[in-house]
């Protein structure tokens, strides 16, 4: 019958459903240090270019944008610096759907892993209870089929059923906090490029009004 055959295979894959989880810990653990090392001196740096930005826009000095471009360190840099290209070879004509081509080539970039993460966090809870349910079948019906057993091995069985809960959120919660924490992080940087943008298009206006006889 069906339900023999989904007893013999609770018999093994609730210790399989725990191999998973370790291995989709061990996946995200070195997802999320590689995102702290890659985003860190990128949040850093824009960090920085709001508060140049900032200091731009305080002292009502547009040409202020040309000293940004010419720091290439950092991503912002890089888009000034390509933004400032442009606006000098062809203008101020295409400048904006330029600097969103930049910004979507760099969105893979930026955002790498923080999907594994998502899905980490969403389907670990899920996996460990289904470890927990086949568990929990296994010590049921290890309990028929021993007739001497007592309250106490039914018991033993659940507590070891109850593991599979307990690492499925062992590995979800982490994952979850730094999926959050990164996409804060990228979101972040994503603004810092929309300033950057923005400044880009005030200065080509500025520029066209001084041209003007």
């Amino acid at each position: 019958m069906l339900s023999e055959k989904i007893f013999i295979l609770a018999q093994y894959a609730d210790q399989v459903v725990l191999f998973v989880l370790v291995a989709m810990s061990i996946v995200s653990v070195g997802m999320i240090f590689e995102r702290y090392i890659s985003l860190k001196k990128i949040s850093e740096n824009s960090t920085q270019v709001r508060l140049k930005i900032k200091s731009i826009l305080n002292d009502n000095n547009l040409m202020g944008f040309e000293d940004l471009a010419k720091d290439t360190s950092t991503l912002e840099g890089r888009a000034a610096s390509l933004a400032l290209r442009h606006l000098k070879e062809s203008g101020a004509a295409g400048a904006e759907e330029m600097f969103n081509s930049f910004m979507l080539n760099e969105k893979p970039e930026l955002e790498k892993y923080l999907s594994v993460l998502a899905t980490v966090a969403s389907n670990a809870p899920f996996i460990g209870l289904l470890g927990t349910v086949l568990g929990i079948m296994k010590a049921f019906n290890d309990l028929a089929q021993a007739t001497d057993a007592g309250q106490q091995t039914v018991m033993a069985g659940i507590s070891v059923a109850l593991i599979a809960t307990a690492a499925g959120l062992f590995v979800a919660i982490p994952a979850g906090i730094f999926y959050n924490y990164y996409n804060r992080k990228v979101k972040s940087i994503f603004t810092s490029l929309e300033s950057v943008k923005e400044l880009a298009l005030a200065y080509a206006t500025q520029i066209k009004k001084n041209e003007k006889p």
